[in-house]
């Protein structure tokens, strides 16, 4: 018997999700504020594949799996019994949160696991609407969720390891890669994309340079490197003692904001500089050095390749 998976939040987010399950072979019942609701975005979402499957995005007899596979249920009831997942996609308002998780975890076997697709509400808050809290946790997708590959996972204080465990695996079921994380305000995805954009926009405000050049150098320079590469591995490749110099020397203007991380310090304090010194924040032994230089060298030379096929985005 196929495992059911029900969404409860069909819109763009939700019914991404759908799509995404329900090509991994999951049943997929899906559930909005209304029947009509859920059967407008069933079929939105079904010209939505046909449209993918057009462009080559989906795989040719997407249609008829997705088809097979995808249920407008007529309530969260209905689509959460005999689940063994259910992905809360709701609008980011807690209240909105907490009475559809009341809903689910009343309605749903006892021992499915509830997860919630947030991208900003503390995981630790929605579970005090989750009866069993043990088997909820933030399973959070990022738009547009059948393309983006990451999937960051988000237990609070008291999940059941076997919860992350078993969330984990319905992901990694459709292709995707998992992190886990603390549950912590922003998490880590929107930490980091945040503080990137904030900075973007103090250059920005200071008229240091104007929105399309920033935009230039992040998607030309270091941004050109991150499909491949984390900002660990980067730094190791570059050298941890650089970093150290680097922040030093925007101390000179921004003392506070650009202060000299601790677990920097140390590393360099300790002689692993990073690739270079074979240790850092990640390991590669010294034989393999040549090996990594030489993917990286021919990942950037692809990614290159497949930019000039693609051309510029439609943006003006």
């Amino acid at each position: 018997m196929t495992d059911k998976i029900a969404i409860i939040g069909s819109g763009y987010m939700g019914g991404g999700i759908a799509q995404v399950m329900a090509l991994a072979g999951y049943d997929v019942h899906i559930a909005d504020v209304s029947f009509d609701v859920t059967k407008d975005n069933r079929a939105r979402l079904m010209k939505e594949t046909a449209d993918f499957v057009a462009d080559d995005l989906f795989p040719a007899d997407a249609v008829e799996r997705i088809e097979a596979r995808l249920t407008a249920a007529k309530d969260i009831e209905t689509a959460v019994a005999d689940a063994v997942l259910v992905e809360e996609a709701v609008p980011e308002k807690i209240e909105i949160k907490h009475e559809t998780l009341r809903r689910i975890a009343a309605a749903a076997p006892g021992d499915a696991i509830i997860a919630s697709n947030t991208s900003t509400i503390s995981i630790g808050a929605l579970a005090e609407a989750v009866t069993s809290p043990g088997r909820f946790l933030g399973v959070h997708f990022s738009n547009p969720s059948p393309f983006i590959p990451g999937v960051e996972v988000i237990p609070h204080a008291s999940t059941d390891q076997a919860t992350i465990d078993q969330a984990c695996a319905f992901v990694h079921e459709t292709g995707k890669e998992t992190a886990v994380v603390r549950d912590v305000t922003g998490f880590v995805l929107n930490r980091l994309q945040y503080a990137l954009f904030h900075e973007a926009t103090q250059l920005l405000d200071e008229g240091v340079a104007t929105a399309e050049d920033i935009d230039t150098l992040v998607r030309t320079t270091f941004g050109f490197r991150l499909p491949f590469f984390g900002p660990f591995a980067i730094a190791d490749m570059a050298g941890l003692d650089v970093y150290n110099f680097c922040y030093k020397s925007l101390q000179t203007d921004f003392p506070e904001r650009f202060a000299t991380p601790r677990v920097l310090s140390e590393l360099v304090e300790s002689g692993k500089l990073g690739t270079k010194s074979g240790g850092g924040f990640t390991d590669v032994p010294a034989e393999r050095i040549p090996e990594l230089i030489a993917y990286r060298n021919k990942a950037y030379v692809k990614l290159n390749e497949l930019m000039a096929e693609l051309g510029p985005p439609p943006i003006d």
